[in-house]
C-alpha cells in the first residue's frame, strides 16, 4: 500500500494499517522534506488550530497539553513525537512527489509516477491511499490588486510567511476576514506592528477558552486514554449540536453569537459595522478567537478593523473605494487557499484519464468507479482528524474483506439515475472557486458525504463495506 502525505491523515493512516492489518507493507510517500503537512508548512506568526485539539489529536495519541486550541509548533511536535513513538517515522519517503496514478485491471496494481527533484521514477502499489489534504501547497489564492507594481512596501502571502520579515513599528495592512486574518491580527500586535484588517465583507466570530477545564479534570480523574475519549466525545457533540443549530435555526444562532460579540468588544455599533455579516452562521466556516485575543486587542486600539474595498494600492499603502487611504509598510493578504482534488495527482485507469470532478464521493471517501484508491478527507464543519481516522479505519476492514474472500479488487460502483449534488456545504469563496475541479457527491447514501460524526462512525465502522461495491 502506499500513503500519499506525511501530515496527521498519513500518520494517522499508517498507524491504523500497521495495527489492525500488521502483515501488510506500506510505505508514505511525502513530497516536501520534513512531515507535518500543514503544521509544517505554515509558519506565519500565531498560526494555531482552529479546532480543539481533543478532536484534532489523533485518537490513539491522547493530547495531553493543558491547551486545547494549541500553536503550530506546539501540534508539529505532537505529530512528529507520535510518528517516532510508533516507528511510522521510518516508514517515509521524503521528497518523493507523486505527480500520476494509473491503474491496471490486468495486474489489478497502481503505477505511480514520483518526482525526485529533477528525476522521475516509477513504483507500484496494490492499495492507493490520498492523505495529501485539499489544498494546493505549491500555492494559495492570491488574486491581482491594481497598483501593485507601485507599492513600495513588502507584500506577503501567509503560506510563504518570510522567516526574516520585520513587524515591530511598522503598519501592516491584514487583506482578509477569514481563519487566517483572525489569527495574524493579534499576533503581529503583540510583535508590536501596527495593524490592520481590511474586509470586503465580515465573517462570523466565535470566542473560545483556550483551555479546557472539563478535559483538565478529565485528565485528573480518569485514565489518560478514557480521559481523551470522553473530552473527543464532548467536544464532537458540542460542535456538531451547534452547527446543526445554526442549520436549523440560523436568526437564533446569529442572536447568539452577535451578543457574544458584543459582551467581547463592548460596543453595539462596532459589532453591527464590522461584524454582523450578510450570510448565516455555517454558510461558511466560523473563526474561532481564542481566549477573545483579537477582540481584546481591538478593544485595546493596538488592531483597527476596516471593512471597504480596494480601489488601488499606492506607493504607500491602499487606496479605499470610499476615498479614504490606509498606510501600509507591509500588505499581507490572507486571501485564501486553492483548494486541490486528488492531491492534484493524474489519476487514469488503463490508461483512460479520469478527472476528479466527473465522479461521485462514496461514503466520502473512495471515487465512484476508480478501484483501490482513498482518499482522506476532513469534516468542514469539525477537525480534520475526526473524519480521517475514521476513513482510514474503514480503509483497513476493506482491506481485511478483500484478504478474508480471497479477493484483490474493490470498485465504488454508482447506480443509475444518482443526482449530482456539491461535495461541500458551504458559500466560502474558496470552496466556490475550486466547484469545477471536485468531485460531488450524489443524493443518497452511501454516496453523500455527511457532516456528522457519531452517524459516520456507525457507517463507516460497522457499516457493510459491500454496499455500491464491485469486487474481483
Amino acid at each position: 500500500m502506499a500513503i500519499v502525505g506525511a501530515g496527521i491523515s498519513g500518520i494517522d493512516a499508517a498507524y491504523r494499517l500497521q495495527t489492525e492489518l500488521p502483515d501488510k507493507r506500506f510505505a508514505i510517500l511525502e513530497a516536501r522534506d520534513a512531515m507535518g503537512g500543514t503544521w509544517d508548512l505554515f509558519r506565519y506568526p500565531g498560526v494555531r488550530s482552529d479546532s480543539d485539539m481533543g478532536t484534532l489529536g489523533f485518537p490513539f495519541e491522547p493530547w495531553t497539553d493543558a491547551e486545547s486550541i494549541a500553536d503550530g509548533d506546539k501540534i508539529l511536535a505532537y505529530i512528529r513525537r507520535t510518528a517516532a513513538r510508533h516507528g511510522i517515522d521510518r516508514q517515509i519517503r521524503y521528497g518523493h512527489r507523486v505527480v500520476a496514478a494509473d491503474w491496471s485491471s490486468s495486474e489489478a496494481r497502481w503505477t505511480l509516477t514520483l518526482r525526485q527533484g529533477d528525476e522521475q521514477r516509477q513504483l507500484t502499489c496494490g492499495f492507493l491511499h490520498l492523505c495529501s489534504g485539499y489544498y494546493d501547497y505549491a500555492q494559495g489564492h492570491r488574486p491581482e490588486f491594481p497598483g501593485e507594481a507601485q507599492f513600495t512596501g513588502s507584500i506577503v502571502h501567509p503560506q510563504f510567511w518570510p522567516e526574516a520579515l520585520e513587524v515591530a513599528g511598522r503598519r501592516v495592512v491584514i487583506i482578509g476576514s477569514g481563519a487566517t486574518a483572525v489569527t495574524l491580527a493579534p499576533a503581529l500586535a503583540r510583535l508590536g506592528a501596527h495593524t490592520t484588517i481590511l474586509q470586503r465583507s465580515p465573517s462570523w466570530m466565535v470566542a473560545l477558552a483556550r483551555r479546557d477545564r472539563i478535559a483538565t479534570a478529565a485528565r485528573r480523574v480518569l485514565p489518560a486514554r478514557l480521559a481523551a475519549d470522553a473530552v473527543r466525545y464532548k467536544n464532537a457533540l458540542l460542535t456538531f449540536g451547534f452547527y446543526e443549530l445554526c442549520r436549523r435555526a440560523p436568526r437564533l444562532a446569529s442572536s447568539v453569537i452577535t451578543r457574544g460579540t458584543v459582551r467581547a468588544l463592548g460596543d453595539p455599533a462596532l459589532v453591527e459595522q464590522h461584524f454582523t455579516p450578510r450570510y448565516d452562521p455555517w454558510d461558511q466556516r466560523l473563526c474561532v478567537v481564542p481566549d477573545g485575543d483579537l477582540f481584546r486587542t481591538i478593544r485595546d486600539g493596538q488592531v483597527e478593523v476596516v471593512t471597504d474595498t480596494i480601489d488601488t494600492f499606492t506607493p504607500t499603502g491602499i487606496g479605499l473605494s470610499s476615498g479614504r487611504e490606509l498606510p501600509a509598510d507591509v500588505i499581507v493578504t490572507a486571501t485564501g487557499l486553492r483548494l486541490l482534488s486528488a492531491g492534484g495527482i493524474d489519476l487514469s485507469v488503463d490508461g483512460e484519464r479520469r478527472a476528479p470532478s466527473e465522479l461521485f464521493v462514496y461514503r466520502g471517501l473512495m471515487l465512484g468507479g476508480i478501484p483501490n484508491l482513498a482518499l482522506s478527507l476532513g469534516y468542514v464543519n469539525a477537525s480534520w482528524t475526526l473524519r480521517a481516522d475514521l476513513a482510514s479505519r474503514y480503509v483497513c476492514r476493506l482491506l481485511a474483506h478483500l484478504d478474508r474472500h480471497g479477493l484483490r479488487v474493490a470498485i465504488p460502483t454508482p447506480p443509475d439515475g444518482l443526482v449530482e449534488q456539491p461535495l461541500l456545504p458551504l458559500h466560502s469563496g474558496y470552496v466556490r472557486r475550486a466547484e469545477g475541479r471536485l468531485p460531488h457527491q450524489g443524493d443518497r447514501a452511501p454516496w453523500r458525504m455527511r457532516q456528522s460524526y457519531l452517524p459516520d462512525r456507525r457507517e463507516l465502522l460497522r457499516g457493510d463495506v459491500t454496499a455500491s461495491m464491485a469486487f474481483r
